[in-house]
C-alpha cells in the first residue's frame, strides 16, 4: 500500500525520493529503496526518471 502511494507521488510531483519516503512513512532510506526495489524491479530515482510526469523533457 505504501509503494503503490510512493509510485504514485514519485509519478506525478516534484518531490524528491526523500521527501516522498517521509510523507509515507519511512524513515529508513535503505528500508525503503530495497521495499521500492522488491515491488516495482527499479531504484525509487530510476522509477521517478523513467516515469515522472511533471520534469520536462
Amino acid at each position: 500500500m505504501k509503494v503503490e502511494s510512493a509510485k504514485k507521488e514519485l509519478e506525478s510531483s516534484r518531490k524528491t525520493v526523500n521527501e516522498v519516503m517521509y510523507a509515507i512513512g519511512y524513515t529508513d532510506i535503505k528500508a525503503f529503496r530495497e521495499i521500492f526495489r522488491r515491488f516495482t524491479g527499479l531504484s525509487p530515482l530510476e522509477y521517478k526518471n523513467k516515469y515522472n510526469k511533471a520534469v520536462i523533457k
